[in-house]
């Protein structure tokens, strides 16, 4: 049994995946972190009290954490004092931020991917194969939807995009956002020639398919040694 942290457990991601552990017999959730002040702290969810306390982190195998930029920073803090794994996918990191992660992972193992879906990740995997038959005559640019209250634009994902992309071709990839209602999130990557364009769309019907990628994840890194790892390896692609 696998005892299992929330970072966030209020949160849309943290709920999904607390509702989505529950159901997996490998799974024990015995912590449930949020932020400091709010009403809930101490109310139950689940056989778990919710705390804002990070010291918690010592009852748990792995830590998954969906929130914001400036707490994950906290977070890593102490994975690292109790040596725990994490997954993480918190977006919107900056690149000071990022290089923390990277220090951290010198420690821990950490997963750490701007999209936990398989599809996206088998979409990561393709995409430079894809620019490079097409050629230098194709211009590409991306295009991303998410719901508005979604701080980061462009999105985790498109920058990934962009960069796999850009690496393939040399070339600068234009990215552009839009925040618009409940969309869950939807990315194109538009490929166009002279006589013909192509058009690869991923859209995120639910948050399932992230909460269902973080679990795949925090069953694979436990006893992984310390180190930076994105769901590509996870999948294995």
């Amino acid at each position: 049994m696998i005892k299992l942290g929330v970072a966030g457990a209020l949160g849309k991601m943290g709920k999904r995946i607390i509702e989505l552990a529950s159901q997996d017999k490998d799974f024990e959730l015995t912590f449930a972190l949020e932020k400091k002040g709010i009403p809930e702290i101490g109310k139950e969810i689940g056989k778990v009290k919710i705390t804002s306390n990070p010291d918690g982190m010592f009852l748990i195998d792995v830590l998954i954490d969906f929130t914001t930029a400036e707490a994950s920073q906290e977070h890593l803090d102490y994975v690292a004092k109790y040596r725990k794994p994490l997954v993480l996918g918190t977006t919107g990191l900056s690149e000071e931020e990022i290089k923390k992660v990277e220090e951290i992972s010198k420690i821990v193992p950490i997963v750490f991917s701007p999209n936990m879906s398989i599809g996206v990740n088998v979409l990561f995997a393709l995409l430079p194969e894809i620019a490079r038959r097409l050629g230098p005559d194709y211009n590409i640019e991306i295009v991303e939807a998410h719901h508005k209250a979604k701080k980061d634009a462009p999105s985790g994902t498109a920058k990934k995009m962009a960069q796999i992309l850009s690496n393939a071709t040399g070339k600068e990839i234009p990215t552009h956002a839009i925040r618009l209602g409940d969309i869950v999130g939807d990315h194109t990557v538009i490929l166009c020639g002279n006589s013909e364009r192509i058009e690869i769309k991923h859209q995120a019907h639910s948050r399932d398919l992230f909460a269902v990628g973080a679990l795949r994840a925090a069953k694979w890194i436990l006893g992984k040694p310390a180190g930076l790892y994105s769901m590509q390896d996870v999948l294995k692609i």
